[in-house]
């Protein structure tokens, strides 16, 4: 195009720019865009590091989607048997399924298929990730208090769709290390009584491994899996939006405002870069790094187990409590019951639902009915706090246990020793983690009120004349201490009015110990009592400059 060509496209007065505007507002007549994408624009966005996970999470699924996509023009989502005839030499001559063949030419011989396998299964981890360090900033927050619940259950299913999208897709490839995982599923499966049998022929097209289960996980990977995280993420961003973003507290912030910049131009052109950020370092990782090379493992073959064979990251806890748990089972009226199986999935049942459910519980003991836009310091709600890291503690024991014959080979000890270390550390180090973060949470909440009440400690001792010692403290500003002081005082609910018995112990409990906030009374008195010990010290030595080295 030349230059005058891009001069009247330009033109105000040009043909071309008038045209475009009848058909601007043709169609703005008809969808009323030009209202929406304004009043979008406009919105306000809070500025700070720990907002970016989520986004993380938005960006690791968009890669995914177009890795994804490259991918399913090239695997065979099917089970039949084949001679392998490619290039990769170590396994030319043996039988395998079509979909582990294909697997291995998209390796090797489909140009830029491994680097697209491997960013498809880095961004899966980056996702998982992501949504993990998300979810617990909104927990540790309490960003998901009214009006935030049913997002805080939106995000909490995205998580779980996460895992079924990452275990129906390591699956596909039909290699050793996928076979194991989904005989391990059948396993659980088959623990159910009386149902369990039929369940798993229903999934598997007959006795394991049967021959449909691979289009099956198939259709839910490219399909069900995708279709619903786009629907949940597309909720979630809307209802981010109704209810504007939650903010720290600081200067100017309330439940009534949103701190922060608008999204145009600020904060797409930040988003923006950001997105890029993340594409360049999942390509720059997969390009440099291996994962899951299924050539290593050879095609699935149910008789043999690889030795060391865990699934990825975010499904570990799964396999480390059936390691964890004794061998116990009994026969009634000819069924076997496997309690080996069946406690460790009721335990991961409730394990998941307390973090589900957790906005609802803190309702029901707080009796806290208000809307929150104003983030909670985690040190400001210890049991919260200590909850959280016990169940982070719990999550983390359970992948070790399934990691134990790893650890066990790395370190030279004993595999029982260690597998009963986990067994008494499953009941142990969460409650140990409870109790130190509380106390944790109780002695930084003292240093706070400390601060806002003296000041920050200076290290200059002045001595009076009367031979009494005082320390220099620098007060806060009033940015800091309004910082300090914002949040609220709660009290523990009583029996009665409608309160049980039961609700009132476990307000007691969460409210147990907690540290007041300095009252404006308590401060103006601190201000006076500072002001004047200032006062008595500068009369001796002169304003606080003149003691500076």
């Amino acid at each position: 195009m030349s230059t005058t060509e891009k001069q009247g496209l330009l033109n105000p007065e040009g043909r071309a720019f008038k045209l475009g505007s009848v058909g601007a507002d043709w169609i703005d007549q008809r969808t009323s865009m030009s209202s929406v994408v304004k009043n979008f624009a406009r919105k306000v966005f809070p500025d700070h590091w720990s907002f970016m996970f989520g986004e993380v999470a938005l960006y690791s699924f968009v890669v995914l989607l177009i890795s994804g996509t490259f991918l399913t023009m090239f695997f065979v989502p099917s089970m039949d048997e084949v001679t392998y005839e490619g290039i990769y030499e170590p396994l030319y001559g043996l039988e395998m399924s079509r979909a582990y063949a294909s697997t291995l030419d998209l390796s090797f011989e489909v140009k830029g298929g491994l680097l697209f396998r491997q960013m498809h299964h880095w961004a899966a981890l980056l996702f998982m990730v992501a949504i993990f360090v998300h979810m617990f900033r909104v927990f540790f927050t309490g960003a998901f208090r009214k009006p935030r619940e049913l997002n805080w259950l939106v995000g909490f299913s995205l998580m779980i769709l996460g895992m079924v999208a990452g275990f129906s897709g390591y699956s596909l490839p039909d290699d050793v290390l996928s076979g194991n995982g989904l005989r391990i599923a059948d396993g659980l499966m088959k623990s159910i009584p009386l149902v369990g049998t039929y369940m798993s022929m229903l999934l598997f097209g007959g006795e394991f491994p049967g021959t449909d289960i691979i289009p099956r996980l198939f259709t839910i990977h490219i399909l069900l899996v995708p279709a619903a995280i786009m629907g949940l993420i597309a909720i979630h961003l809307v209802m981010l939006v109704v209810h504007k973003h939650a903010h720290y507290p600081g200067p100017g912030a309330t439940d009534r405002n949103v701190v922060g910049y608008p999204l145009f131009p600020v904060y797409t052109a930040k988003a923006g870069g950001f997105f890029f950020i993340v594409f360049g370092l999942i390509a720059l990782v997969s390009a440099t790094v291996s994962i899951n090379s299924v050539w290593a493992y050879g095609p699935y073959d149910p008789s043999p187990v690889s030795a060391g064979s865990q699934p990825d990251w975010y499904m570990l806890f799964t396999d480390g409590g059936l390691r964890l748990i004794p061998g116990w089972e009994f026969t009634i009226f000819g069924y076997v019951i496997s309690l080996n199986m069946l406690i460790p999935m009721v335990f991961y049942g409730l394990f998941l639902a307390a973090l589900a459910l957790w906005p609802f519980l803190e309702q029901w003991v707080t009796g806290d009915d208000r809307e929150h836009h104003v983030l909670d310091l985690p040190y400001n709600a210890p049991v919260r706090t200590a909850f959280g890291v016990a169940w982070i503690t719990e999550y983390i024991l359970l992948v070790l246990g399934a990691t134990n014959d790893l650890v066990a080979i790395a370190f030279h000890i004993s595999i029982n020793d260690l597998t009963w270390l986990y067994r008494i550390g499953f009941f142990v180090a969460p409650v140990v983690a409870f109790i130190v973060t509380k106390r944790i949470c109780l002695a930084i909440q003292r240093h706070k009120r400390d601060l806002v009440l003296h000041g920050v400690e200076t290290a200059k001792v002045v001595r009076m004349e009367n031979g009494e010692m005082l320390e220099i403290h620098e007060p806060l500003n009033e940015y800091e201490r309004w910082t300090l002081v914002q949040h609220d005082t709660f009290r523990p609910l009583k029996e009665g009015n409608g309160v049980s018995g039961l609700r009132a112990k476990a307000s007691s409990f969460f409210f147990k110990d907690q540290i007041d906030p300095v009252t404006p009374r308590e401060l103006r008195a601190a201000l006076e009592h500072g002001g004047h010990e200032r006062h008595r010290i500068e009369a001796l030595t002169g304003p606080y400059r003149e003691l500076e080295p």
